[in-house]
């Protein structure tokens, strides 16, 4: 299935649709403000299995990260913060940015890190968020890219070509419209703070 959704005005019904799917463990394909992403609520273990089935990962293995409406909702899955964290948060936030954080006891350890830390994501696009705060709580996702597939990344651009690949393994796509083709900036901050993968977004640290 295929749900065509407009950034800045995403249509209330749909909106309600998704999210009931994924409260119920279904998986969605969702547009960000950078690559689409495989997503599903934290509290289905299987559909987050499902998802590492996808992208390739060994489930071990496995790198999550959270996709939270905003910065509010992602301080309560994550350690407090210093100062100058918060304040590096709150000007990047809604953005492209995945920031590594400390996750706290709200986090299920099987999406954490081996180093106890999670991605979080409050990406810069209307209809994920609306998507996520009528579910109620953060989404666990990973970009649809499969692991070792570099090329040709306007594959993982378009919607349309994305449902051609993964449309009978999930249970919906949602055609936010041509995304871009970088990925985001990770920036780990659970110790120093330090930029580990340049992307779309610019940092002056």
């Amino acid at each position: 299935m295929i749900i065509k959704l407009y950034n800045g005005n995403p249509n209330v019904r749909e909106v309600r649709k998704i999210a009931d799917t994924l409260r119920d463990g279904g998986i969605a394909i969702l547009p960000t403000d950078t690559l689409y992403c495989f997503a599903c609520s934290m509290e289905h273990k299987k559909a987050a299995e499902t998802i590492a089935h996808l992208k390739g990962f060994n489930l071990k293995q496995a790198k999550y990260s959270m996709l939270c409406a905003s910065l509010s909702q992602a301080s309560e899955y994550v350690r407090a913060m210093d100062k100058d964290t918060f304040a590096l948060l709150k000007s990047c936030l809604p953005g492209p940015y995945t920031f590594i954080m400390e996750a706290s006891g709200s986090v299920p350890r099987n999406y954490q890190n081996a180093n106890k830390t999670i991605g979080i994501r409050v990406p810069e696009n209307d209809i994920t968020r609306a998507i996520i705060e009528e579910v109620g709580n953060p989404l666990i996702c990973t970009s649809v890219r499969p692991l070792g597939e570099e090329d040709e990344p306007e594959n993982y651009c378009d919607p349309e070509l994305i449902h051609d690949r993964f449309g009978e393994r999930v249970d919906m796509v949602v055609d936010g419209g041509i995304a871009d083709t970088e990925a985001s900036t990770v920036v780990d901050c659970s110790d120093d703070i330090e930029v580990i993968r340049q992307g779309k977004g610019e940092l002056n640290l």
